[in-house]
């Protein structure tokens, strides 16, 4: 089996967009369709052919480009069946724990509802790489626009047990905000305080800083980390349930 290519583009202002291309069987999915015009650029200038789009929810600068390339390619469009007539042109629905082949690569779907009731991401398991969409951002989670906070610390637990190599691939390019709302609940957290410093170095050469993976993640991301007894002492939740000090992690970031 051929390994699996991916190509990452900017998009809009600040989005992602994906091709992942399997040279074996010549497939290659969009995840997320955030500027089609950006999306068949990509795929002119690497001469691959669009066969899928893999949607992780249905906002705009996610499935809005799905129609346009759908006609012109013909391609197969994936999305969430809790989130079906919310996603254009929608034609293969998956739901949490879904296994579906693609190009001889296996990919489990991942319910994370919170940021969107319906929210889904995709892991790719022998290549141990996620696409989360806006349930996970480098350093950040997406904001809870229709979920609740339990649903959506539900949701990060899920993505918490991938193994801590696992490639995370996320829709936006958020860090550096993300970074300095970090260092304010946990300013004690040493490896945070480098990333941050890694992140800015990124950022001042034009560069991105996405990807990142499961374990540092783990080790700085604040919205997975309310079990941290210096973030708990910041949000003043010490011994609290960890969803409460999910929740007003996620309250602080609202306001920052």
């Amino acid at each position: 089996m051929a390994e699996l290519q991916v190509n990452m583009f900017p998009c809009l202002s600040d989005n992602y967009g994906y091709l992942v291309h399997d040279g074996d069987s010549d497939v290659t999915a969009a995840i997320d369709t955030p500027e089609a015009s950006k999306v068949n650029a990509a795929l002119e200038a690497t001469g691959w052919k669009l066969t899928h789009i893999l949607n992780t929810h249905h906002h705009f600068d996610h499935a809005g480009g799905n129609l346009e390339l759908q006609a012109k390619w013909g391609c197969t469009i994936v999305g969430s069946s809790s989130d079906a007539a919310r996603i254009p042109g929608i034609q293969q629905q998956v739901a949490d724990g879904d296994r579906f082949d693609l190009g001889g690569h296996s990919v489990r779907v991942l319910d994370v509802s919170g940021h969107t009731q319906g929210h889904i991401a995709y892991y790719f398991e022998d290549d141990a790489i996620l696409f989360s969409g806006d349930a996970l951002f480098a350093l950040g989670c997406g904001r809870l626009f229709e979920g609740s906070a339990d649903q959506m610390w539900t949701s990060l637990q899920k993505v918490m047990a991938l193994p801590d190599d696992t490639v995370v691939y996320c829709a936006h390019e958020y860090t550096q905000a993300n970074a300095k709302f970090a260092l304010s609940v946990e300013p004690q957290n040493e490896e945070l305080v480098a990333r941050a410093k890694q992140i800015d170095t990124l950022r001042d050469r034009g560069e991105p800083t996405v990807p990142s993976d499961i374990g540092l993640e783990k080790r700085t991301n604040p919205f997975l980390r309310p079990m941290s007894e210096d973030l708990q002492a910041t949000v003043g939740l010490v011994g609290a349930p960890l969803v409460e000090v999910f929740a007003e992690t996620r309250r602080r970031k609202d306001v920052f």
